[in-house]
């Protein structure tokens, strides 16, 4: 492994983060773009798919994208957390675009690719309840009966003629309110030979109903889908074991994003908390000189350089099919926790009012770990995939 940065990653990282210090660096932007009708900032999200190709970072360049890997999205992905951007880019480009490379038609992927790459087009990944972290295989098995049982509960989805119609409801979407493209995961052909498919629907397909839900984590909004025989669809020709170890493979690449977006949170949150305590005075001193104080944020400054060495590596293993993906957002998930609290607390009296970004910091790591964790459950995946606690057989 070169542990280096090519001149291309450089340039990606440099640039980016230079464009959102300009458009979201402070905690008042940050807030206008939730606040949004869209959630984010639509002239900002054109402005990174039109000048740094964001969403089309890991597509080939057959479908519009750079054809980079998921190193340079990851990385990218650091820069966006540092700023909490508020933006499509998880769930289009490293759920929703990825399944439809791995899984869709030729077909499928010459229409829908190249509008996702050019951002003219979003996508979100609709799966039933809070099973994103198990659907994604990152806290156990993916038996695929998180989609509804064959008989109710979950999405349903029926023949009707050449195409599918979708029954049932789905929480906890992210961007589903938005987004102009939706993969819904749904069981078919009844309780005896229920399997699970994806499917694709569109935003304003008939018998769609979308709201946005009020989420933790206002920077990754969440909404509730109910579909009413909606018609959808069917992405690929395959299911079953096909769709389990697609979604599989993406949850591998997503965890490596996520990683580098907490590893990105965490740092900036620990940058400004030393910038604080270097200001803040108490006895005729800056809170900053003493030894407790300084004590504290060398174990963050450690915790962070850990958990972002553990991010690189995993974003930089996904391109090669290794997936430690897990074992990394873990370790970026409880950086970005210790971090963004360690913060709140030497913030002191304003670290706790709404007006202070510190308490973003503190939602966005709790947000994640409701959605792709808990940490511990992360961590025992990766041990049991490398089974470290087995047993092994002794021969008599």
């Amino acid at each position: 492994m070169d542990a280096g940065f090519t001149a291309e990653q450089h340039e990606i990282r440099r640039t980016l983060r230079e464009l959102l210090h300009k458009r979201c660096g402070t905690a008042a932007e940050v807030r206008a773009a939730v606040e949004s009708p869209a959630g984010h900032d639509p002239a900002l999200w054109g402005t990174l798919a039109g000048r740094l190709g964001l969403p089309g970072l890991a597509l080939p360049e057959a479908y519009g994208g750079v054809g980079c890997s998921v190193t340079e999205l990851s990385l990218a992905g650091e820069e966006t957390g540092r700023f909490l951007l508020p933006s499509p880019l998880l769930a289009t480009a490293a759920l929703a675009a990825p399944l439809l490379l791995a899984l869709g038609t030729e077909a499928q992927r010459a229409e829908l690719l190249p509008r996702i790459a050019s951002g003219a087009l979003t996508a979100a990944l609709a799966v039933p309840g809070a099973q994103l972290a198990t659907v994604l295989t990152l806290t156990g098995p993916n038996t695929g009966d998180w989609a509804g049982g064959g008989r109710a509960g979950g999405v349903q989805a029926r023949r009707a003629g050449e195409g599918w119609r979708l029954y049932g409801e789905v929480d906890q979407v992210l961007d589903g309110h938005s987004a102009g493209l939706l993969v819904v995961a749904a069981h078919a052909g009844g309780f005896a030979r229920s399997r699970t498919l994806l499917f694709l629907v569109q935003g304003d397909a008939e018998g769609l109903v979308r709201v946005r839900r009020t989420a933790l984590d206002a920077t990754r909004p969440q909404a509730r889908l109910q579909l009413r025989d909606v018609p959808a669809e069917l992405l690929g020709g395959g299911g079953g074991a096909e769709v389990l170890a697609g979604l599989a493979r993406v949850g591998d690449g997503a965890a490596a994003l996520l990683a580098c977006e907490a590893v990105g949170a965490a740092d900036r949150a620990l940058e400004r908390t030393v910038a604080h305590v270097r200001q803040r005075e108490q006895f005729g001193r800056a809170i900053g000189s003493f030894q407790a104080v300084k004590h504290r944020l060398a174990d963050v400054y450690v915790q962070v350089q850990a958990a972002r060495s553990a991010a690189y590596y995993a974003a930089w293993a996904a391109g090669g099919g290794e997936r430690v993906g897990a074992l990394a957002l873990a370790q970026a998930l409880e950086a970005l926790r210790t971090a963004a609290a360690e913060g709140i607390q030497l913030h002191g009296g304003i670290g706790f009012t709404w007006e202070h970004e510190a308490h973003l910091y503190f939602k966005r790591a709790s947000g994640d770990e409701l959605l792709f964790g808990p940490v511990h459950r992360l961590r025992e995946r990766a041990a049991a995939g490398a089974r470290l606690f087995e047993t092994p057989e002794v021969s008599v």
